[in-house]
């Protein structure tokens, strides 16, 4: 069945080598810090989607985690699954994958498939990872060793499709490092599809996150000037997706999160404004009204305490649901914590419940244990993230306003964004 090294055990490196395990392969885990690769061996998780019985399994399935990049040597394949955040400036951050590729770059041998799966811009693969690979190892890639990239289509929290059941893209620097990319994903996913090369493979992701993120803008732009114009948007959505062609919903919220939709489509302008300059205007558009979503959300809270005779300076405001998606524990680029900042700056007392989250990144934010007991004390209750913890009929019953940005609640002292 052939061996890999998974480079980067996240939340992508670290399903990718349960299923591998899974599926009969050799798997042996490379990071660089000490206490993910102690952690992960002595059967432990750290990421959502998997429990330390699903780590223990892969553990007894052969899978050990190492620092040494000498693992590298007696693979057949390394597949390279490190963060690409944004750097200071808004552009790519590639400092991980050039980390990586310095790291195992010495240990490849002749033959060796190297996929990079870490989001990036066009070019990523050809022009940052093989000249790397090739000046460190002395192979050639093409004819000596194979380079493939492959986007990662990891969901955090999905019940429904995983790695092994979501049709897996590939894209080969040559046919050949395509056919071999292609054979090792095969082993693991219902369906490989070749992209004609590595520069389209890493623009499809890019393009499935853009259109997300330009969709939710908008959304998030209709929502608020419906509510100007006193229509009930979500009764919009209800109503147009019964269409049944042509139409896909998309629903407003406090903003965007996660490691994808809020930094995936910068990568896309960053690069079209450094290669052809001009920039790409959907993008910057899409990125200027969901990064205005939460101070927009904040000046609701204002007219909605406004309307009860209360300033927001003393007020207690109650934040339900801090983390960037539904029943998961990840605060990434989580709008709720720009939401309570500028809350903060407001002068609000601002608490918060969430039953994933026991420490929050936002200093002056109070954790509520019983979010029920805290809706019924807070001058304000705000629905950011519609936890399945969470009871919403006793929340509405309890709550003497409540902010619903997720629109699943109704009642008299219920407003809906």
């Amino acid at each position: 069945m052939g061996s890999v090294v998974v480079v980067g055990l996240g939340y992508v490196g670290v399903p990718l080598a349960q299923l591998a395990v899974a599926r009969g392969l050799e798997v042996t885990g490379l990071d660089t810090s000490e206490r993910i690769v102690t952690s992960l061996n002595s059967g432990a998780s750290h990421i959502d989607d998997l429990s330390d019985d699903d780590i223990a399994e892969m553990v007894s399935g052969g899978f050990r985690a190492s620092t040494d990049p000498a693992v590298v040597a007696a693979a057949d394949t390394v597949v390279i699954c490190v963060p690409t955040p944004l750097d200071p400036a808004g552009g790519p951050d590639l400092s991980m994958v050039r980390s990586a590729a310095r790291s195992i770059g010495p240990h490849l041998t002749s033959g060796s498939l190297v996929v990079l799966e870490s989001t990036t811009y066009p070019g990523t693969t050809d022009e940052v990872l093989r000249p790397i690979l090739e000046e460190l190892s002395g192979l050639s890639v093409g004819a000596d060793l194979a380079l493939a990239f492959s986007p990662e289509r990891v969901d955090p929290g999905n019940s429904e499709f995983g790695i092994g059941n979501t049709p897996k893209v590939v894209g080969g620097t040559t046919p050949d490092c395509a056919r071999r990319a292609e054979a090792f994903y095969a082993q693991l996913t219902t369906e490989v599809v070749v992209a004609r090369g590595t520069r389209e493979a890493e623009m499809s992701k890019l393009l499935e996150n853009t259109y997300r993120q330009v969709n939710i803008a908008l959304v998030n732009e209709m929502v608020r000037f419906s509510h100007e114009l006193d229509i009930d948007f979500w009764d919009v959505i209800r109503l147009a997706r019964t269409k049944p062609f042509g139409f896909q919903a998309f629903y407003p919220g406090p903003g965007v999160g996660g490691h994808c939709i809020p930094i995936d489509p910068n990568y896309l302008s960053h690069r079209v404004a450094e290669q052809l300059g001009y920039p790409f205007r959907f993008v910057e558009l899409a990125q200027e009204i969901n990064s205005g979503m939460p101070r927009y959300v904040a000046q609701r809270i204002q007219s909605l305490l406004n309307d009860r005779a209360l300033p927001v300076n003393g007020s207690s405001v109650l934040l339900l649901g801090v983390t960037y998606k539904p029943d998961i524990a990840d605060q990434r680029e989580s709008p709720a914590i720009p939401l309570a900042q500028v809350l903060l700056g407001m002068g609000a007392r601002v608490s918060y419940a969430d039953p994933h989250v026991s420490d929050w990144l936002v200093e002056g934010a109070v954790r509520a244990e019983d979010p029920v007991a805290a809706a019924a004390d807070a001058d304000i209750t705000v629905l950011l993230q519609q936890h399945r913890a969470f009871d919403i009929e006793a929340l509405t019953g309890a709550a003497r306003c409540l902010f619903d940005l997720r629109g699943v609640a109704a009642g008299p002292r219920v407003e809906r964004l």
